[in-house]
């Protein structure tokens, strides 16, 4: 009796889920076949299937439109202001976490209100402040801005890991004559590794589409970002869709990879401790 009543259940939430999963896949299934097709096509047809199937489009956002050049770029701004802002959250979130010292709730309060204020906020001083420090035009800032806006939420997410685990840890480690950085670096790090790697992911996705900053800051051609490029595809006139299209494919193809390698350890960072 107990299975018969779970069973409208179970089929409504698996209805509810493909129902969800159709809607998410559905944009990204007609930016793939519109990047198949020119853009007279595209505006007769918006929603149908390609009648003659090219690449032509990649073959133009690749070439023409200096596209190797922005993933580069993309690639180092995200990846370093990634690494360089984990590597600060996981420094700072452990001491908050682990250590009770005079100002830990104010330091921790500070870091809190981060998560309140939005970055966009900061656009007029910061760009005045990037200036100053002839950050313009310079793939350095940005990297050095995105990897402070992330520090806020990681400290958060980091501290909570770390209270999570046992202090007999440091304890026996201690008896056994480690040192603290010892400590944080052989026994604390490893066993956060499924949280560091659920706030890299977090943290890499926003900052691959992010337009705005990249608008502001950057004004040489060879240093735009993927967002920043593509929207030269965007005229007073007219709008090249079929390349913009190719264009966002190719954007999105990294995030899907790395959201396919990354699932496991995912998975692992949202449900770590629900066993307790």
């Amino acid at each position: 009796m107990t299975a018969r009543h779970r069973a409208p259940g179970r089929v409504a939430v698996h209805l509810l889920l493909w129902g969800y999963a159709v809607v998410a896949l559905l944009p990204l299934v007609v930016m793939v076949l519109n990047s198949l097709r020119p853009t007279s096509e595209i505006f007769t047809a918006p929603l149908g299937l390609p009648a003659s199937p090219t690449l032509r489009s990649y073959g133009r956002v690749w070439t023409e439109a200096s596209f190797g050049a922005y993933l580069l770029n993309s690639l180092v701004v995200t990846c370093g202001a990634v690494l360089l802002g984990t590597a600060v959250s996981a420094l700072a979130a452990y001491p908050l976490a682990r250590y009770d010292f005079a100002g830990n709730r104010v330091l921790g309060a500070y870091f809190l209100a981060g998560l309140m204020l939005p970055i966009r906020l900061g656009l007029v001083p910061i760009f005045y402040l990037m200036d100053s420090m002839g950050l313009i035009d310079s793939l350095l800032g940005l990297t050095l801005l995105y990897a402070a806006s992330g520090v806020p939420f990681c400290v958060f997410v980091l501290s909570a890991f770390y209270r999570s685990l046992p202090g007999e840890l440091d304890e026996a480690a201690r008896l056994d004559g480690a040192g603290e950085f010892r400590i944080f670096g052989q026994i604390m790090l490893p066993l956060v590794r499924p949280a560091l790697a659920s706030v890299m992911l977090f943290q890499f996705v926003p900052l691959w589409h992010e337009f705005l900053y990249p608008l502001v800051l950057l004004r040489s051609d060879e240093r735009f970002t993927i967002p920043r490029g593509l929207s030269q595809f965007f005229g007073e006139y007219t709008t090249d869709w079929s390349a913009l299209f190719a264009g966002l494919v190719l954007a999105t193809a990294p995030l899907f990879v790395l959201f396919v390698l990354a699932t496991r350890q995912i998975i692992a960072g949202m449900t770590a401790g629900m066993s307790k």
